[in-house]
């Protein structure tokens, strides 16, 4: 399958105003991509290629004073069969983790562990550990959060989502992901693209969208507590701790969004 994924972002800038952009597709599927998603922007100006502390792909640039667009664009190829799944994965115990995974236990800016361990242990303390543990997860923050963009608020930690019960899809993810490491389950947030190919129409506008990978039997699985299915077409842009470490874009100066379009859709197949 190809899927044609992109976005573009039109800001106004009251004065040269220095950014960082997070847009690229992540390595993991650079060899999926039929050609580079290179970040253009209208007007053009240079930019500096940097991979951050996750190993996410970043563009640091100058804004200029007035509207300015960043754009990406590309198609990818595909498997097309959705979010894969291990139902026989186990969680390893904490002295058998992989160091670089460890980070990934640890409360984090919208991960309250400390606040939510006793919660996270009456819930799910007592069901075997492993993949039906992280799903019995997903299913209760998939219930208890209502979903709204009306909702969204750039500062709602994982505590305040379940406690207000309402969320858009970041909030979901980070209520998953500080459940899952107060029960020593390795949990990473990220952010990418997540097709509507084959859902009923009509479809949603397009946007970006929030997941986990969480670390079992020896490596990281996607969970989408949000949506709570499978899906096709998920392709990554980055990963961190929580959202606070993976900005789409990370302005240093006042601004205004005036447009934003995010594609992700199925592409004609290529003809012999």
């Amino acid at each position: 399958m190809r899927i044609h994924v992109g976005c573009e972002m039109t800001y106004d800038f009251v004065q040269d105003t220095p950014v960082v952009t997070m847009l690229n597709v992540h390595a993991s599927r650079f060899s999926d991509l039929e050609r580079p998603d290179y970040l253009l922007t209208v007007p053009a100006v240079p930019l500096e290629g940097y991979r951050d502390t996750f190993g996410n792909w970043c563009n640091r640039l100058v804004a200029p004073a007035g509207r300015f667009t960043l754009k990406t664009d590309t198609v990818v190829r595909d498997h097309g069969n959705g979010d894969m799944t291990d139902t026989a994965a186990r969680q390893e115990e904490v002295r058998s983790l992989p160091v670089d995974t460890l980070l990934y236990l640890l409360g984090s800016r919208y991960c309250e562990t400390d606040r939510l361990s006793q919660t996270a242990w009456d819930l799910f303390g007592a069901m075997a550990p492993g993949w039906a543990r992280v799903q019995a997860i997903c299913d209760y923050v998939h219930d208890r959060i209502a979903f709204g963009y009306e909702h969204s608020r750039p500062t709602r930690t994982a505590l305040e989502a379940f406690e207000e019960r309402r969320g858009v899809c970041r909030d979901y993810a980070h209520l998953a992901i500080a459940f899952c490491r107060c029960l020593n389950i390795p949990a990473r947030y990220c952010t990418g693209y997540v097709s509507d190919i084959g859902l009923p129409l009509p479809h949603a506008p397009g946007d970006f969208a929030a997941w986990m990978e969480v670390f079992l039997g020896g490596r990281w699985h996607t969970f989408d507590p949000r949506n709570n299915s499978s899906r096709i077409g998920r392709i990554l842009i980055a990963y961190g701790r929580d959202a606070a470490d993976v900005p789409l874009t990370l302005t240093f100066g006042p601004n205004t969004l005036v447009d934003f379009r995010v594609t992700t859709e199925e592409a004609t197949p290529l003809t012999a």
